[in-house]
């Protein structure tokens, strides 16, 4: 009986060390999480397990399901996890309540420069992850959880309901790195990029995380972009174009031409000026239009009027702002308890302010601008 329990307790301890060793860096990475100010819906985690983006990339990851598939493999080793994404498309193939505001603004003491974005969509909880990997650039990422199966009714609130969460690694939304370059996402309906060079394919969320990994100024993020083939999951129902931007004050938005096999489109901030917007419309001067069309944005989510009201916000102060302006140019164009014809309700689910220099985030989630969240590495 005596040899029957030890015998027991050693195969016991044996599956907790095999487990401690096999999934160590996901553990630690599950015990970071936690949410953030005692707010149920905003979250941060501390990612602590091993990633390798040169394998990413040589399995042409090119669609959400692809990716999910990837991640499940990466974290389950084996075991049957599942992952669900809520990032589709309507019926009519549409996804017109994505919607975001992105810009590059001079700080005021003249010492660097904030990127403000806001994002616009359902309400959904908020991830922020900071991680450090050994090879390439430690950086603050911001996920919206409903694209790895969260939601209002669905909270990483024990810890098997946290294994989820690892996902975010490979999807944020906007970022900062800490050489202080900064991007984010912003949608473009029924403008799904399919290039097809025959380099390698990386999908819509992971080109962002090679940028924070991998570059520290803009050029360098358009070079390395240039080397793969950027595609958008059309079952998703849009596009999507970036803005980058970096410590220095250069800022660019990559842009897809639909007309000509999605080859890149650059519009670049002129050197002349301290600031840089961009919203749910095309800015490069083969489609860009003052007048809403749908054949280049999204008239939907008010992409110009939002385009037009930041403009004229930032062009009033210089494109110069204090971290305060930054915040109410944000808020000046934000959503809030937007209800669409089908009944769905969208909301600005945070807005965030960027420190280029100091390499923070000041987040406020879900409009409630009484409120601020600060990150940093």
């Amino acid at each position: 009986m005596k040899k029957a329990l030890l015998w027991t307790c050693g195969i016991i301890v044996a599956i907790c060390l095999a487990v401690a060793l096999i999934w160590c860096g996901e553990i630690r990475s599950i015990g970071t999480i936690e949410s953030v100010g005692g707010n149920e819906y905003l979250y941060k985690m501390e990612y602590k397990a091993k990633y390798d983006l040169d394998d990413l990339i040589s399995k042409d990851i090119d669609s959400n399901p692809r990716l999910l598939e990837y991640v499940i493999g990466r974290i389950g080793k084996g075991l049957p996890l599942k992952i669900k994404s809520a990032q589709v498309a309507d019926e009519d193939g549409n996804l017109e309540t994505f919607n975001c505001t992105s810009f590059q603004a001079a700080q005021d003491d003249g010492e660097g420069f904030w990127y403000g974005r806001n994002y616009d969509y359902y309400k959904n909880p908020t991830l922020v992850t900071i991680s450090r990997p050994r090879k390439g650039y430690a950086s603050i990422a911001v996920s919206d959880m409903s694209h790895f199966g969260y939601g209002l009714d669905n909270l990483p609130l024990k810890f098997a309901k946290k294994v989820n969460c690892l996902a975010a690694i490979y999807a944020p939304v906007d970022g900062i790195n800490e050489k202080g370059l900064c991007t984010s996402i912003m949608a473009l309906p029924g403008q799904a990029a399919c290039q097809e060079s025959g380099s390698h394919k990386v999908g819509t969320t992971i080109i962002m995380r090679l940028w924070l990994d991998r570059c520290a100024t803009v050029q360098e993020a358009l070079d390395l972009a240039a080397t793969l083939d950027i595609r958008h999951d059309a079952a998703v129902g849009s596009g999507y174009h970036y803005m980058i931007a970096d410590a220095s004050g250069d800022c660019a938005v990559l842009e897809f031409d639909k007309e000509d096999g999605w080859k890149s489109m650059i519009v670049r901030k002129d050197p002349s000026e301290k600031s840089m917007l961009v919203t749910n419309h095309l800015l490069s001067p083969k489609y860009y239009t003052t007048v809403p069309d749908i054949a280049v944005g999204n008239p939907h989510s008010k992409s110009w009027w939002r385009y037009e009201t930041a403009g004229a916000y930032l062009a009033e102060h210089s494109g110069t702002l204090s971290m305060e302006q930054a915040q109410e140019c944000l808020a000046m164009v934000h959503w809030k308890d937007l209800i669409w014809e089908d009944g769905t309700v969208e909301d600005t689910q945070y807005s965030n302010v960027y420190d280029q220099q100091n390499i923070t985030l000041a987040l406020r989630n879900w409009n409630d601008y009484d409120t601020t969240v600060r990150f940093s590495l």
